[in-house]
This record gives structure tokens, sequence and C-alpha cells, in this order.
């Protein structure tokens, strides 16, 4: 009983220090702020209630972090037809108002990766995460981890060179 309680604590301590990560994590997924929040709430509701398939508590964040991501994943799947914009991204998208994004081609070459490649650019350099950290929530080998990075980042750098010569032409 007190392990119980003492597991539910730091999963909750867990979550209330990470909780602007994961979202932003989610939201990286899903594009939506209240898709993004739906899947940070279930993500939490599937933690607590797998919390004892926890091996060891030192790996806390990235374990969540890996509910996250196949939340988003699985959310996605379900909702493959349907692209869902919030108010955020419509502004964005209008013509009469200015880029909410400092660099919208990076945003859009990002998007045109693969999820694959996309997951590990997003957990590396927007959620800061070390190369072992992203190889334990996405349950691969760091090799592999390492291979999708160096790939991702050759795939944007050729994406953001052939945009760069279009606007010359």
């Amino acid at each position: 009983m007190t392990l119980q309680v003492n597991l539910e604590k730091l999963l909750i301590t867990c979550i209330t220090e990470h909780k602007e990560h994961v979202y932003r994590l989610a939201y990286s997924y899903v594009k939506n702020q209240e898709d993004a929040l739906d899947i940070v709430q279930e993500a939490i509701h599937k933690a607590f209630a797998s919390a004892e398939s926890l091996k060891s508590t030192a790996s806390m964040k990235s374990w969540f972090y890996r509910i996250v991501v196949n939340t988003s994943l699985d959310f996605l799947r379900k909702h493959k037809k349907l692209q869902v914009v919030d108010e955020t991204m419509l502004e964005a998208m209008d013509s009469g108002s200015e880029d909410v994004y400092a660099n919208m081609d990076l945003e859009i070459a990002l998007e045109e990766l693969p999820t694959m490649y996309r997951s590990v650019i997003t957990l590396r350099f927007f959620e800061d995460l070390k190369i072992d950290e992203i190889a334990e929530v996405l349950n691969e080998n760091i090799s592999t981890i390492k291979t999708r990075l160096y790939q991702a980042l050759r795939l944007l750098r050729i994406r953001m060179t052939e945009e760069n010569l279009e606007e010359v032409r």
C-alpha cells in the first residue's frame, strides 16, 4: 500500500514538473490545443492505470513521454481522415495576418517528414532530450535513434535548400 502511494506521488511530481513539455509534445503531433489537452489527459490516465508496470522510478520521465507519444500516434491513426485546426493555426493561415512562426519554411519542412523522423527531431531539439532518453521514449536502440536523427537532419537540409533555390528563381 505504501509503495503504491509513493509511486503515485512520484508520478504526480513527474507530471507536474513536465506538464508544459508533454503538452508541447502532444501539440507537435496534432497541431490543435484541445486535442493536445485530450491526449495529455488520456496519457495521465494511462500512466496512473499502468503505474505498477513501471520497472524503475529513475526512468519515469521517459516512460511517461513514451505514453504521450504513443497516445498521440494512436490519436492520429484514429483521426487520420480529419485534420482539425485550432484558432491559432487559422489566424496564422489567414492571408491578412502576419506569420505566427518565425520560420514557416522549417515548420512546413518538419510537417513533411515521416513521423519516425519528426518524433526524433521534436524530442531532441524541442524537448531537449538526450539520445539515450529518446531511445527509451521511442523504445528503440540508441544506434537507430542516431541514424534517424542523421537522416531527418539530412532530409530537412535538402528540403530547406530546395526551398531556398526556388525562392532565388
